[in-house]
This record gives C-alpha cells, sequence and structure tokens, in this order.
C-alpha cells in the first residue's frame, strides 16, 4: 500500500500536469465598445473587428457574442500613438476613464475549464494619459500584478488562480480619473473543459490498481503455502 500512494499521486500528477499548460480560448466576449474621439482622444480606440452584436465605430457601444481585438492572436509590437488611427483598425482597445466606469470585459468559455493564467498585453506609456491599469479584478477579486515599466509595453501575467466555470469577467483599474487604458491582447491557459479525469474516474482507476495489487499479493501468498505444505501424502 505504501507503494500504491504514490503510484496513485503521479499518475493523477500526470493526468492534470498534462493538460494544465494548454491554451484555452473564449467563445466570446461581452463588454462596451472602445472610446476615441468623441471622448477626446487623438484617435479611435475601438473594437473594430469585434464579430457580434454592436455598433464597433461608436465609442462606448455595448458588445455582446462575439470575439475581436482582445483575442485575435494580434500583439502591439509598439506603443499606441505608432499603431493607432482615425480609423479604429489599430491592435489596441483604449478605454477612457471619464467616460464610465473602470472597464469590464466578461470572457465566455465552452464548458468549464480550469483557467491557472492570464496573460493581458498592455501599453504603458505613460504618454497621452495613457497608463497600465493600476490593478484587475477578476470575478470580483482584486489582483495588483507587476506592470511593464514605464514607457514601454507588455505582458501582465497572473498565475495560479484555479478558475473554474464557462465565464470570467475581468476589470482594468485606471491610473486616475482621467487617464486611459490600452490592451490589445488577452490570453488564457490551464486546463480545457473534458481534459481530465472527473474524480469519479480517477477513483475507479485507484480502485483498479488496488485491485490489481490485492490479486498479485493474495497469488504470492497462495504460492507460499504451497510451496511450505510440500505434496498431499496419499493414503
Amino acid at each position: 500500500m505504501k507503494r500504491l500512494a504514490p503510484l496513485l499521486g503521479s499518475l493523477f500528477v500526470a493526468f492534470a500536469g498534462a493538460a494544465m499548460a494548454a491554451p484555452i480560448s473564449p467563445v466570446s466576449y461581452d463588454m462596451r465598445n472602445g472610446d476615441g474621439r468623441a471622448s477626446g482622444g487623438s484617435f479611435n480606440y475601438w473594437d473594430r473587428n469585434y464579430n457580434g452584436t454592436g455598433a464597433t465605430t461608436i465609442d462606448a457601444a455595448p458588445l455582446t457574442g462575439g470575439l475581436g481585438d482582445l483575442t485575435d492572436g494580434v500583439v502591439a509590437g509598439d506603443l499606441w500613438f505608432n499603431l493607432e488611427n482615425a480609423a479604429g483598425t489599430g491592435p489596441y482597445v483604449g478605454w477612457y476613464k471619464l467616460r464610465g466606469a473602470d472597464p469590464a470585459v466578461v470572457f465566455n468559455f465552452a464548458g468549464a475549464p480550469m483557467v491557472d493564467q492570464i496573460e493581458i498585453h498592455v501599453d504603458n506609456s505613460n504618454f497621452g494619459g495613457v497608463f497600465a491599469f493600476t490593478g484587475v479584478r477578476i470575478d470580483g477579486t482584486l489582483y495588483t500584478p507587476a506592470v511593464p515599466a514605464d514607457g514601454t509595453h507588455g505582458w501582465v501575467t497572473l498565475s495560479g488562480l484555479g478558475l473554474t466555470g464557462s465565464q470570467h469577467s475581468i476589470q482594468f483599474l485606471h491610473e486616475s480619473f482621467n487617464s486611459w487604458i490600452f490592451i490589445s491582447e488577452v490570453r488564457f491557459s490551464g486546463t480545457p473543459s473534458g481534459s481530465v479525469p472527473e474524480p469519479a474516474t480517477l477513483c475507479l482507476l485507484g480502485l483498479g490498481l488496488l485491485a490489481g495489487v490485492a490479486a498479485r499479493r493474495w497469488r504470492r501468498l497462495a504460492g507460499l503455502v504451497c510451496h511450505h505444505a510440500g505434496p498431499t501424502s496419499a493414503v
């Protein structure tokens, strides 16, 4: 039995560990559109490629049921003022604090994956009122991760989250009352739904191993008894 426990633990780690490194793609996200010139910006920072319902060329318009710039795999390679434009087709989505509350994006997933890590690509140029967020609320819980250095852009990583369910909300907190937040991509990784055996399956696996060990021990014991008893004498 002492040998069996580490074996069961290793099997569980092998099943879970292999799946936890996998990327997880949302099926849609819902949010208010980015802001732009109508909100005092130099350009328009809309989610112009959003393919769900909503007006992608109107500041703060509600967007639902689709995907767009935040999950298209296009990561901004420079600061916002070198990439954005009046057409709103740049890689960043930008929200102005004075336009409304701190922006929140609700991501929807198929099934109920376990999200262990979230990566957010953010602009921290400190130019034109654009700053990295001071924190994020994920499903209501506040996190204050390290952000890229001032004057740069880059990834913010939150690990060890252990989030389960089919929907997760991420709210980005502004630096100040008149600041902007620019996000170009959000990535998720963890355990995709259905990729790890359910607890009942693992239990059956463990019982099967126990039965196998017990059977081997019984055969070994029976062999020893027969060996010491020797052949039966004839009358």
